[in-house]
């Protein structure tokens, strides 16, 4: 028997009071419900809970009203805070979730999606001082693409990153200069151009329009946006039972969101945006001045590193190579490429989906088999998985949007096992790999033709294979397997996996998934793919960008290592090239990459306090806050003793084996400290610190480009990639014809044990020790 509802009944229990409608004994239909701290809610009830329509008043002033959901503010609704905010848009469990519009209690106004109390998708936020920022957030931070634009009238236009410039972009100046390049953590980090106001070639570039259009996208897409969906955490109901009092504080409401101070901080960023310009022209080189006349021609190529102007070359507009001019076409620099884009037409969308099933339907087939040791038969020819995925799926196959593919995955056990030992987690291998974010195709497809994907929180390389590459692969695999598991710091790359996808009517396609050597958070500035060899090792001048891996020939700089990091890493190399030589392979390279450091000295000059940090003479480096005089470390980077719970000990696709010990510190596993970035755990070729002298070149003395410093601080990451070409008959015919022409001792082509000596000596050079 249903119990009766009736209407105006007074209950009172544990001191609060309700008075409205009851079924039973729980508030059932309109009432109004007073707790005994003051707290009072009007509105709808459905079975004791808050339930529809109603308002909320706190003791503290604040104010509710808008739908509820089973005791939660749950729908859309407004709430004004005591100290003055005021929001009104969508919520879930009792978050700003969806789309909703906040003015902070300094005024400061938001507009845009929301996910669990924090800003997070396309939005635009309206400081009080005037400034601007339109685009996408993470986090409650800028994250992602977006325009800033400034009360001076200076604009970005690019990439961020927890709240800081981070990416590619391009920066205008209030009088019309344009600035072209890439920043790290809010600083220019890499390669840029700089032109003035007036200059002759912006004039054909249209950027006003651009901006305009970026504007008229991000306003639509904001408008356009549905609430977004997720798991947000379910906080306590305000009313699980009336018997429970009522009695909470609006704060939880009112201050769940991002701070107003931290982004008027962000918003304001006085000290660099008065620095950006100061920066780019007063360190122009007199000679460059004198020599082109016309300001309205010239283009000032920058590098920089931490915000520190390292190299500069003034260059006529005229004169300009195709990839600088190509820098100017922003929207073409900054777009992301999905590997989508890499077939025409829908091939290639079919592909990556057929991949990303594949790589699934594997993992998750081999993982739940109990761990056992590999054995000769899991090399064999009948180690494969294959499946067949039909687009309306079958029992063993979900349905799917792609067409119907044949799958084969080579050696399944053994590639399970070797992740296993990479310390690698299958749930997080196929995150990375298959989640809805897709493949990006790295710019560089090199000379093999080779296509590589990376995956898209970069920790995998996908490269697609030759049939006698992957020939190569499998017949290695059983030594290759022995080795890393006796060489927990091998610096050859990791295989963490070997696929066939032969898409219907189409033609095969296979894949090998790597580890990434340069999965950093630190900006890799140089690149170089090193063999030792010299006969047409070197990149074109004019065809070098921030993209681009150089050779051996283009290297200009001796690296000086601590001596024991220094013995470890070329006992290393002389192992993995003992192994690659028994398996009659050439032609593989050191992979190098560089992040360089900027001297700590200049830092302080980047930042001048402005008049509102005069005021509390706070002051900032590179994220490192001191008080009053700035501290700044003597070094851009220290060797420290290794401090396990200082250091993020979590395996990546790119970290080889312990931490490594430091002669400079007294024989000790060595941690490397980056002052106002973090402190990092030194691996064999991950995170190692060296001297990079610079070897000035006769055809660098030119007036017009300027190497300012000769000595830097850097970071290394290398590794040992392409070891899948045999010295077969192929390669001994092409030794034998390019001898005809060229050195003998400086073409690629050579036998494996010459090779294997030539690749050693010209590191030792490169690395050489110290007296």
């Amino acid at each position: 028997m249903e119990l009766e509802e009736r209407s105006c009944e007074k209950i009172i229990l544990n001191g609060d009071v309700y008075l409205g409608a009851v079924k039973g004994m729980t508030p059932h239909g309109k009432g109004k419900y007073t707790w005994l701290d003051g707290t009072i809610y009007e509105g709808d009830w459905v079975e004791g809970k808050m339930t529809g329509k109603g308002k909320i008043y706190w003791p503290s002033q604040a104010t509710f009203e808008g739908d509820f959901s089973g005791g939660y503010l749950h729908g859309f609704g407004t709430f004004t805070g005591s100290e003055g905010s005021f929001y009104r848009g969508s919520w879930k469990m009792n978050s700003q979730h969806g789309i909703g519009r906040k003015q902070y209690r300094n005024s400061d106004i938001y507009d845009g999606c929301w996910r669990e109390g924090v800003h997070e998708g396309s939005g635009r936020y309206a400081w009080s001082s005037g400034n601007v920022y339109i685009g996408t957030w993470k986090n409650g931070r800028m994250s992602g693409r977006g325009i800033m634009k400034w009360l001076n009238g200076d604009i970005f236009d690019g990439f961020w990153s927890n709240g800081l410039r981070h990416g590619s972009g391009l920066y205008r100046f209030g009088d019309g200069s344009y600035y072209f390049g890439t920043w790290s953590k809010g600083l220019k980090d890499g390669p840029g151009t700089f032109y003035r106001a007036g200059n002759k070639h912006l004039s054909k570039l249209n950027l006003g329009g651009h901006k305009v259009k970026r504007r008229r996208q991000l306003y639509s897409y904001l408008s356009n946006e549905s609430e977004e969906s997720g798991l947000p955490s379910v906080n306590r109901t305000l009313s699980e039972k009336i018997s429970s009092s009522f009695r909470r504080d609006s704060a939880r409401f009112s201050h769940g969101t991002t701070s107003p101070d931290d982004l008027s901080r962000t918003g304001s960023m006085r000290e660099i945006t008065s620095d950006e310009k100061s920066q780019v022209v007063s360190v122009t080189s007199n000679d460059g001045r004198t020599e082109f006349a016309d300001n309205r021609t010239l283009a000032y190529e920058r590098e920089y590193m931490q915000g520190v102007l390292i190299k500069e070359r003034i260059r006529n507009i005229t004169k300009l190579s195709h990839k600088s001019k190509q820098r100017l076409k922003f929207s073409k620099e900054v777009k992301r490429t999905s590997c989508m884009d890499i077939y025409r037409g829908q091939r290639s969308h079919y592909l990556m989906l057929s991949l990303q099933l594949g790589i699934r339907y594997t993992v998750g087939k081999i993982t739940p088999v109990p761990m056992r040791e590999v054995r000769s038969s899991d090399f064999g020819e009948q180690a494969r998985i294959k499946m067949f995925f039909p687009r309306k799926g079958t029992q063993l196959t979900p349905p799917h949007n792609s067409i119907d593919f044949n799958w084969k995955d080579y050696c399944p056990m053994v590639f399970r096992n070797l992740r296993e030992l990479f310390k690698l987690n299958a749930a997080d291998y196929m995150m990375s790999i298959c989640g809805d974010d897709g493949l990006r195709e790295l710019s560089s497809p090199g000379k093999s033709g080779s296509l590589f994907y990376l995956s898209h929180d970069d920790r995998f390389v996908i490269k697609t294979l030759k049939k006698s590459e992957l020939k190569v692969l499998l017949k290695m695999l059983p030594h290759y397997y022995d080795h890393v598991q006796a060489h927990d710091n091998t610096l050859i790359t990791k295989f963490f996996g070997a696929h066939r996808i032969s898409l219907r009517h189409g033609k095969k396609v296979r894949f090998v998934v790597m580890g990434n050597m340069f999965c950093t958070e630190l900006r890799i500035h140089r690149r170089y793919d090193l063999k030792g060899s010299s006969q047409g090792r070197f990149t074109n001048k004019d065809e070098i960008d921030e993209s681009t891996t150089l050779k051996d020939l283009d290297l200009n700089y001796e690296f000086h290592m601590d001596r024991l990091l220094r013995d470890s890493l070329f006992k290393q190399i002389s192992l993995d090239c003992g192994f690659l030589e028994s398996q009659q392979i050439i032609d593989y390279s050191l992979l190098l990459g560089l992040h360089f450091r900027a001297p700590e000295h200049l830092k302080s000059l980047l930042e001048p306090p402005d008049a509102e940090q005069a005021e509390n003479t706070n002051h900032m480096v590179d994220g490192v806050i001191s008080q009053g005089e700035l501290l700044i470390p003597p070094r851009a980077l220290l060797l420290v003793t290794h401090e396990p719970t200082s250091v993020s000990t979590a395996p990546g696709p790119h970290v080889r084996g312990d931490a490594l010990k430091a002669y400079s510190i007294g024989n000790k596993e060595a941690d490397l400290l980056l002052p106002g970035t973090g402190r990092l755990r030194v691996q064999l070729g991950v995170n190692m610190p060296a001297q990079a002298n610079h070897k000035l070149m006769q055809a660098e003395t030119d007036s017009a480009e300027v190497e300012l410093f000769e000595v830097y601080d850097v970071v290394l990451y290398l590794g040992i990639i392409d070891i899948l070409q045999e010295y077969n008959m192929k390669k001994k015919i092409e030794h034998a014809c390019k001898s005809l022409k060229y050195d003998h001792l400086a073409i690629s082509a050579v036998e494996p044990s010459f090779y294997s000596k030539r690749f050693v000596t010209f590191l030792e050079r490169m690395f050489p020790i110290q007296p």
